[in-house]
């Protein structure tokens, strides 16, 4: 009897496992920080059901010998960005970027030299300036008028800094309120507030993304590397960026 009642609690107990892992892993709605899509900072990246079923059948050694990847996945992997065959993605769950775009650079495998460059920075909120009604009535004198907070500006970076050390620093230099946090499961900062406008101030949907040379990139701001001239903009959305044309991109 005893045998039989095994076979029906083990089941039970397995499903519990995988509820759990699933939940607490990432699968569950309403986490913290958001990407928008996988296709790019905003949904979430977590793996998908096929991503996660090809992964366990890679640790029980069932995964397919060898695959071919596909379009940016090659670029991006000759470019030195690691892809897993299984997930088509790295380590830190990303895509692979568009063809042309640069691979995202760790932020532990990062030399700073003295060699100083030149990029534009730019903060606005403008799209806030729509939807008013959304946002806390005490939060309304945060928002500027014509919704810029950091007027396009030239600033200084270093060789090996990346979009996040240049926010951090010019934000800091401008007595701007900033807060961000540490997302390991990305390796990347996410920033959570800038001029104490926050993500989900203006609906489930809102919060902070940057571009650069007019790309949404589809990994954190610590791990795009600048380059000399680029151009950056943090802007704030209220729609999971289609209201600033990064909807398939990913946050900060």
């Amino acid at each position: 009897m005893k045998k039989y009642k095994w076979r029906i609690i083990a089941p039970a107990l397995a499903l519990a496992v995988l509820a759990f892992a699933f939940w607490y892993g990432g699968g569950a709605p309403g986490l913290r920080g958001w990407n928008p899509g996988a296709a790019g900072s905003a949904g979430a990246e977590h793996l998908t059901a096929e991503e996660k079923l090809a992964l366990a059948a890679s640790m029980a050694g069932d995964a397919p010998s060898e695959t071919v990847l596909p379009g940016d996945a090659e670029y991006s992997a000759g470019q030195g960005m690691r892809i897993d065959e299984n997930t088509g993605k790295d380590r830190y769950l990303t895509d692979p970027v568009p063809e042309g775009k640069p691979v995202p650079a760790e932020p532990q495998d990062t030399e700073i030299s003295d060699v100083a460059r030149t990029c534009e920075l730019s903060v606005r909120c403008d799209t806030i300036l729509d939807n008013m009604d959304w946002l806390d009535k005490e939060k309304h004198e945060l928002v500027p008028e014509d919704g810029v907070i950091f007027p396009a500006t030239e600033v200084t970076f270093y060789e090996g800094e990346s979009v996040f050390n240049v926010l951090t620093r010019e934000m800091k230099r401008a007595g701007i309120h900033m807060e961000f946090m540490n997302t390991p499961i990305y390796n990347s900062a996410y920033i959570e507030g800038i001029n104490n406008l926050y993500e989900f101030d203006v609906g489930e949907l809102s919060g902070w993304m940057y571009k650069v040379n007019g790309w949404f990139p589809n990994y954190g701001c610590s791990r795009y590397r600048l380059r000399d001239g680029d151009v950056v903009e943090w802007v704030y959305t209220c729609s999971l960026g289609i209201d600033v044309g990064g909807y398939s991109a990913v946050g900060g």
